[in-house]
């Protein structure tokens, strides 16, 4: 069985149109979302709707979260570079609508299918998640309490297989907003329990100049992240 796991999409539009056509050509036979749908891109509603509408199952993300709980940013930062993402999570709350946010606030933390299990970032926790210099025992330690042979997770944009000693341990990467210096979306397929990363090239300029017209605050400084594929502040 093929399995995809699409992560990270940021309400980038134009980067998951491709990954939807590249998913047309390898043909999964089930197709699972690792949460972050939302924040940052120019379409985070649509993106939300189009993923309801194909019935992909999933889990939520930490951006998923933070648009129907918006005290659980402050929880975890509170501070700057953070105001930003909060002023632009409140513009993107108000587009979501209720009916959207009520979507993503019944997400599951874990989903199992099989041998693979996916989390966001880490069991229980959306916004913690250990980043690929991690050592094989924290990696262990983290993922191995799920149970299944295959663990995989998202949240940090860069992705990565790891195996260690009765678990293979994967990171999708990002659709939307890759950090590891390659501006390609990036989602996962797994073949018979083998994984592999799938890096998929877009019209980054499209989503730019989306971005541009979204009214998005701080929407040049997600821009620049784009451009550089990298973590930058605002």
């Amino acid at each position: 069985m093929r399995v995809a796991v699409v992560s990270d999409i940021h309400g980038n539009r134009t980067a998951f149109e491709a990954v939807l056509a590249d998913l047309r050509e390898t043909s999964p036979d089930l197709v699972l979302q690792g949460g972050d749908l939302v924040h940052g891109g120019s379409s985070s509603a649509d993106v939300v709707d189009n993923v309801r509408e194909l019935g992909w199952p999933g889990v939520a993300g930490n951006t998923d979260e933070m648009m129907w709980r918006p005290e659980a940013l402050d929880r975890f930062a509170g501070k700057p570079p953070f105001d930003a993402i909060g002023e632009m999570a409140a513009v993107e709350r108000e587009r979501l609508g209720e009916a959207r946010l009520a979507w993503l606030r019944a997400l599951p933390l874990t989903r199992k299918h099989g041998k693979l299990a996916l989390v966001h970032a880490s069991p229980g926790n959306l916004w913690n998640a250990p980043l690929p210099e991690e050592d094989n025992d924290e990696l262990k330690r983290v993922y191995q309490p799920l149970g299944c042979p295959i663990a995989i997770y998202a949240h940090i944009h860069r992705p990565y297989i790891r195996r260690v000693t009765g678990l293979t341990v994967v990171n999708t990467g990002s659709v939307g907003l890759p950090f590891d210096g390659d501006p390609r979306a990036s989602y996962l397929l797994v073949e018979e329990s083998e994984p592999i990363i799938r890096r998929v090239e877009y019209d980054i300029g499209k989503e730019l100049a989306a971005l541009a017209d979204s009214g998005l605050p701080h929407s040049t400084w997600v821009a620049r992240m784009l451009t550089a594929a990298r973590p930058l502040m605002p």
